[in-house]
């Protein structure tokens, strides 16, 4: 692992890479009493010519540092996080994923904490940043010519008492604060269902036929800063646009109920949700209070081809 100690008076220190083990902190450390922390979360393909490759690395160093910005944590050059995040793979990568495994992935996670001896509530005047890398198989994803109407996965809207996020506040940054609250939403969401739509890592998309018969690929924008703007969203947009696809895409502020509406006058073609764990996944039912939505994916082709896409860019 990777370990590099800040303090406002002295700045970064020398990185170090040191063997995987426990951090010592100190009961009064700020990370432990005022959520304190931001992380990513990125993935590095063993390609089938035996290479390693990080996916897109630049756009999560970049989002690290608007993170640690976010909640006091000192800056960095990102460049110098990436670099970091390389000479970790190229001694360990082999490792933990040998260069006949072929499709398989290895997980990266660094991580900035602050580590204040004082239990003063102010920005953090000591952090520690560190980096772990550990090995992630190649996942089995279905894919839309695999599936049903209705099959893939099952998301549960969250009840109007849970919120994620709300305009103006952190959801857009990956911090530690975002994830805790809402692990009693994503228990409920085990319940027969995959994921809480407002309370989840993935992003969300859906494909619908306007009421003028425009196929439009939609997602929430990011102007309210309540999403996170995730490395495979922002691919999936631009592999779409590249594409040459008859399908809009478009960023916009949509609600569960227009969604239903859609699936009523049979015009919701597909649903998916993307992320870095799984890239492009797609959604068959959307339970929504007493009622699912079931979709019929079969029918839209679009997401196969942009699973195919981005399979073949890493």
């Amino acid at each position: 692992m990777v370990r590099a100690r800040w303090t406002a008076t002295s700045g970064w220190e020398a990185p170090q890479i040191i063997p995987h083990g426990p951090l010592v902190l100190k009961p009064s450390a700020s990370v432990l009493h005022y959520a304190t922390s931001c992380f990513e979360g990125m993935k590095a393909c063993r390609a089938y010519d035996g290479k390693l490759r990080l996916f897109r690395p630049q756009h999560n160093c970049a989002r690290m540092l608007a993170s640690a910005v976010r909640i006091s944590l000192p800056g960095f050059e990102p460049e110098q996080l990436l670099q970091l995040i390389r000479s970790l793979c190229a001694l360990d990568g082999t490792r933990w994923l040998p260069r006949d495994h072929a499709g398989s992935s290895l997980y990266i996670r660094p991580t900035l904490i602050g580590v204040d001896k004082s239990l003063g509530f102010q920005a953090p005047q000591e952090a520690i940043l560190f980096i772990m890398i550990s090995y992630w198989p190649s996942p089995k994803l279905p894919t839309i010519s695999t599936l049903s109407a209705g099959q893939g996965m099952r998301l549960l809207t969250s009840e109007t008492d849970i919120v994620r996020a709300w305009p103006g506040g952190s959801g857009s940054a990956k911090v530690a604060a975002n994830y805790g609250p809402t692990i009693l939403a994503q228990s409920q969401a085990k319940k027969g269902c995959d994921q809480v739509t407002e309370a989840g890592p993935p992003n969300f998309f859906v494909i619908w036929r306007t009421t003028g018969g425009i196929l439009e690929m939609v997602t929430p924008h990011l102007d309210e800063h309540t999403i996170l703007p995730g490395v495979t969203r922002q691919s999936v947009d631009s592999v779409q646009r590249k594409g040459a696809e008859p399908v809009e895409t478009l960023e916009c502020n949509f609600t569960i109920h227009e969604i239903a509406a859609t699936a009523d006058q049979n015009r919701l073609l597909a649903s998916f949700a993307v992320g870095t764990a799984a890239f492009v996944v797609p959604v068959g039912r959307i339970q929504f209070r007493k009622r699912e939505l079931i979709i019929g994916s079969t029918t839209c082709p679009y997401v196969s081809l942009l699973q195919k896409w981005l399979v073949d860019i890493t």
